[in-house]
């Protein structure tokens, strides 16, 4: 298959690498400048216009799920693809904070050993909603009473803390402590030492002992500088055997533990916890003690099947969302919180991860992590191993901004797939994409809620302005890559900017790169633009319709190639720009003496954007609009016959890619072996139309703009070179020779029109040269001799 952006085999290609390799950051400025000079040189030479259907296969193949044509996507008002996003419109009753928010106020130097009790109504109240496994949980309290110390380790946010407290008071604890946790593993046993003689200072006389001391530590910070050792344990299990003691460690899944055996936590599903913490919510609104039990079992099952409900359970939520999300459902029930808000509630809690995942606090996430999530929101669903790699030039991009005197410094090794995807809220799994070289089964990464890209990349562009300088580095960066994945997604992502901060995204992205001399770029900005406006980014057709009328060429370019993406949502008033255009690109070449010839590349763009409206789902509508005004003047005509040429064609070449399925008839159910011509879309059209009453206008239109383009001196030629292409079709597909059987006699008005066709049954060249196929004949039959009646259109 040629190149999709060269109409030329690429160089080297390989099914992952850009045609054009991207310059090394890290290389010295001249040998960096060197090879910027020489990819600039290549990249000329390569570049020229992707003809419209291309385009419109990668946006169908390549764009984000959320974004692709035909998916519903969209922002509305303040909606992500039908959600509330934001909270700025309405009233939100409650707390909206979903945790990791922390107020230290510490005045003088700390204490050497602090910790606090943790109150008895927190343990209480605790206990009421807690939910898991029984026979795993008790099998780890007889292993903490046993043991004295135990070290739990789960991922964040799966009620780690929640089940350290709970162990606690199941092994027998009457009090709990809570422990710092960024004291260095080696200072726990001294930690239980201060602690006992606090605790001994505290009791007055000879009072006795409470009962065992339960102590907590949550998120132990036990990295490869400070690991939690063995020996650690070890004298930590003496001080508490010593004083009736328990303690319980919770670790992250990236602790560093030597010799340390923990036990894993497996936390309940978002349903068990959400409804147990619903039950304990509606104890207290019953209205009657007697009849608790039935009310909250009545209620909770109601409130359960709630579309907001079933709806929020669908999506990836934490258990700590879960558990914020209950008491917003007893509000609910209690007729305090309304409807709108509790379908709100999912999108807000997905909106609160994301500005945490952005913080800049103690907790704070790596900058390449950081790089990574926005990589993943541009890239949701692609090739993992394509997102890592564009996330760590992002991560450059970044320390240029944060440190823009050191080198940028990106380590080859970082963390494990799977942490990172935990981190990130995604999955991965193996898909199917679809490539320049047919399908190809890859492993993908995905966000699990699907609207997090969309609201991550809003939150980016909006709330942290100081990465726009980067992010717009990047997405250049991008734009300029060989492989069309890369460059849509680019698109993508900027169609998204623009529909948050429109005039930014265009004067930092979108007009660049419409104003380029360079049709990769064109093309690019076109994408962008064209996903823009189906997101709903506002006044997407006025900027196209200014740039049609404008005298920058580039820029009428990229309107002209945009109108044939977006067109079939407004066809009439696509095809009554295209006929400005053809007729402004006349009357420029006929101002110069002598006559200047037309722009070919601008008449060809015309001519697919009428080819993609031909071939759309406004196809009806196109036809009607061409029939009408083709015959106005010779611009006009000239526009519709070379559309509906380029529309005949299509589907009857042969096939070097995946079927991009955007037309009627665009799957294939032919051979494959020797890549046969495929089913031509039109003439299926026809073929369909053709027999039904109500769509006999249809059969008789296409016919009469096939005899207009036979008939005319500058098309005819390429009219016949179709019908050549669709006879070969036909010597490969009986439906096809079929309905080729039942246009030829209808495409005969005149005795020059059956010579014109008899003569290219009888001379066409076949396949590599060959000699006519047996199809030729058997089509021969059915054209009128000349000099015999012909047909006349109904």
């Amino acid at each position: 298959m040629s190149s999709p952006d060269t109409g030329a085999p690429p160089a080297n290609p390989a099914p992952n690498g850009p045609s054009v390799p991207p310059a090394d950051p890290n290389a010295p400025p001249q040998q960096g400048q060197a090879q910027a000079e020489e990819q600039d040189e290549t990249a000329e030479e390569q570049d020229r216009p992707q003809d419209a259907w291309a385009s419109r296969r990668e946006l169908a193949d390549h764009a984000p799920p959320a974004l692709r044509i035909g998916s519903g996507a969209g922002f509305g008002g303040a909606l992500v693809t039908g959600d509330q996003h934001g909270v700025s419109g309405g009233r939100v009753a409650g707390d909206v904070i979903m945790g990791s928010k922390t107020e230290i106020w510490q005045l003088g130097p700390p204490a050497p050993h602090a910790s606090g009790e943790v109150p008895a109504a927190t343990l209480e109240r605790l206990a009421e909603s807690f939910v898991a496994d029984e026979e795993a949980f008790a099998a780890l309290a007889d292993r903490l009473r046993e043991e004295r110390v135990l070290v739990v380790r789960g991922a964040a946010f799966t009620g780690r803390r929640t089940a350290a407290l709970m162990l606690l008071r199941r092994a027998g604890a009457t009090s709990v402590r809570s422990l710092l946790r960024d004291r260095p593993p080696a200072e726990l046993a001294a930690q239980l030492d201060a602690e006992q003689q606090r605790a001994e200072q505290a009791r007055a006389g000879d009072a006795p002992a409470p009962g065992p001391v339960g102590y907590v530590l949550c998120d132990l910070m036990a990295d490869r500088t400070r690991p939690l050792r063995e020996p650690h344990l070890l004298a930590v299990r003496d001080r508490l055997a010593a004083h009736d003691g328990y303690l319980v460690v919770t670790v992250g899944p990236t602790a560093v533990l030597e010799e340390v055996d923990p036990a894993g936590w497996q936390p309940p599903s978002v349903a068990e916890v959400l409804t147990a913490h619903l039950t304990a919510q509606l104890r207290a609104l019953a209205p009657d003690p007697a009849t608790c039990e039935e009310y909250t079992g009545r209620e909770s099952a109601r409130l359960l099947a709630l579309p907001a409900v079933t709806g929020f359970l669908a999506r990836d939520h934490q258990l700590r969302e879960a558990a914020a999300f209950a008491p917003a459902l007893a509000r609910h029930a209690a007729g305090r919180l309304p409807a709108d808000e509790l379908d709100a509630f999912s999108l807000g809690a997905l909106e609160s991860q994301v500005r945490e995942w952005f913080e800049e606090d103690e907790a704070a996430l790596p900058l390449r992590d950081k790089a990574f999530l926005i990589s993943l929101a541009a890239f949701d669903g692609g090739p993992y191993a394509l997102t890592a790699e564009l996330s760590d030039r992002l991560y450059a991009e970044l320390l240029r901004t944060q440190r823009p005197h050191a080198p940028a410094d990106v380590p080859v090794f970082g963390t494990h797939i799977g942490k990172r995807l935990q981190l990130a809220r995604a999955e991965r799994r193996q898909a199917e994409e679809a490539t320049e070289w047919g399908p190809v089964r890859q492993w993908v990464a995905a966000f699990r809620d699907d609207r997090a890209a969309l609201v991550l990349l809003r939150e980016l562009w909006t709330a942290h302005p100081s990465a726009r300088p980067a992010l717009v580095r990047w997405l250049r960066a991008l734009a300029e890559d060989g492989r069309p994945l890369v460059r849509t997604r680019a698109a993508a992502t900027t169609a998204v900017l623009a529909h948050a901060d429109l005039p930014s995204a265009m004067a930092l992205l979108v007009e660049e790169w419409a104003a380029s001399p360079r049709y990769r770029h064109r093309m690019v900005a076109a994408s962008a633009l064209a996903l823009a406006h189906f997101v709903g980014a506002p006044n997407v057709p006025r900027i196209l319709d200014g740039w049609s009328q404008g005298e920058d060429r580039p820029m009428r370019w990229v309107a002209i190639r945009t109108h044939a993406l977006i067109g079939p949502e407004r066809p009439a008033g696509t095809l009554r720009v295209l006929r400005t255009v053809v007729r402004k690109e006349y009357e420029e070449s006929r101002r110069e003496d002598p006559p200047a010839p037309l722009d070919e590349v601008m008449v060809e763009e015309l001519a697919g954007a009428v080819e993609l409206l031909l071939l759309s789902e406004a196809r009806e509508t196109v036809l009607g609009e061409l029939l009408a005004s083709y015959e106005v003047d010779r611009p006009a005509r000239d526009l519709t016959l070379a559309g509906f040429l380029r529309a005949c064609g299509r589907g009857a070449e042969p096939r070097t890619g995946p079927e991009c399925g955007l037309g009627p008839g665009a799957e294939d159910e032919g051979p494959d072996e020797g890549h046969p011509p495929g089913r031509p879309l039109v003439l299926d059209w026809y073929r369909e139309a053709v027999g039904g009453p109500a769509t006999a206008w249809v059969a008789h239109g296409l016919t009469r703009l096939w005899r207009a383009a036979l008939g005319d001196s500058l098309h005819s030629r390429d009219a016949l070179e179709v019908l050549r292409l669709w006879v070969l079709a036909a010597g490969h597909r009986q439906d096809v020779e079929w309905a080729l059987a039942a246009l030829l006699p209808a495409l005969v008005a005149e005795p020059e029109d059956a010579l014109r066709l008899a003569h290219l049954l009888r001379t066409m060249p076949g396949e590599d040269g060959a000699p006519p196929p047996p199809v030729a004949a058997r089509l021969l039959t059915v054209v009128p001799a000349a000099g015999h009646p012909v047909p006349q259109p109904r």
